[in-house]
C-alpha cells in the first residue's frame, strides 16, 4: 500500500518555535487556518509510495546529501500566492543556494511521481481566505534571522492525526562527488 511522504528543510529550532508563535499568533487574530498545527519546514516535493520503494529512495537521499554543502540561509520577507498561502521568504542570495540543491533531489528522485516545489519558502498558512491573508500582513511585516541548511529531512504522513512526522534527517557532508577517471588498459 502506497503512503504520503515529503522531502523537506527544517530550520533551526529557534526558528521553527518562531514560526509556531506566529502561528498561534495568527490563529487568535484570524481563526483555525489549513497548516496551522504544522512545524516549519521548506517543502522540497511529495510523493506517494510503498514500504519497499521507500528504503531506495532512502539511499539515494543519503548519497546525494553526501555530497550536497551546508549552506546559509537568511529569511527576510514575507510573500503569499493567489492559492492564499502565507509565507517567510528567504532572500535571492539563499534562494539561488536553495533553488539548485531542490532541483538535485528532484532529479535524484524523478522516476516517482513528484509534486515538485520550485519556490523556496517557509510556510505560516495555507488557504487563506482575502481576509484572513489581510490580517496576517498586517500582523507580520518585519523579519530577519538566519540558520544554516545542512540537512533535509524525510516525512512521512500519519493519517490518524493528519500531520507529517520526521522518519529520517540525511546530514549534507561536503565530500566532492567521485570523479571517473579514464583509464588505459596497457
Amino acid at each position: 500500500m502506497e503512503k504520503q511522504y515529503s522531502v523537506a528543510i527544517y530550520p533551526s529550532d529557534d526558528i521553527i518555535a518562531l514560526v509556531k508563535s506566529m502561528k498561534n499568533q495568527l490563529a487568535k487574530e484570524a481563526g483555525w487556518f489549513h497548516s496551522k498545527n504544522s512545524v516549519g519546514h521548506i517543502t522540497i516535493c511529495e510523493f506517494k509510495t510503498t514500504d519497499k520503494s521507500i528504503e531506495i529512495i532512502k539511499n539515494q537521499l543519503v548519497r546525494l546529501c553526501d555530497t550536497l554543502e551546508p549552506i546559509e540561509v537568511c529569511l527576510n520577507g514575507f510573500g503569499s500566492y493567489p492559492n492564499g498561502a502565507f509565507f517567510i521568504s528567504p532572500n535571492e542570495d539563499s534562494k539561488n543556494s536553495l533553488k539548485p540543491i531542490m532541483k538535485r533531489v528532484h532529479e535524484s528522485l524523478r522516476r516517482f511521481d513528484l509534486q515538485k516545489s520550485n519556490d523556496p519558502h517557509l510556510s505560516i498558512a495555507r488557504r487563506l481566505t482575502p481576509e484572513k491573508l489581510q490580517k496576517a500582513n498586517r500582523l507580520f511585516t518585519e523579519i530577519d534571522t538566519v540558520f544554516l541548511c545542512d540537512s533535509i529531512v524525510l516525512r512521512k504522513f500519519d493519517e490518524n492525526i493528519k500531520q507529517f512526522f520526521v522518519t529520517d534527517t540525511f546530514k549534507f557532508n561536503s565530500n566532492p562527488q567521485p570523479k571517473l577517471i579514464q583509464g588505459t588498459l596497457f
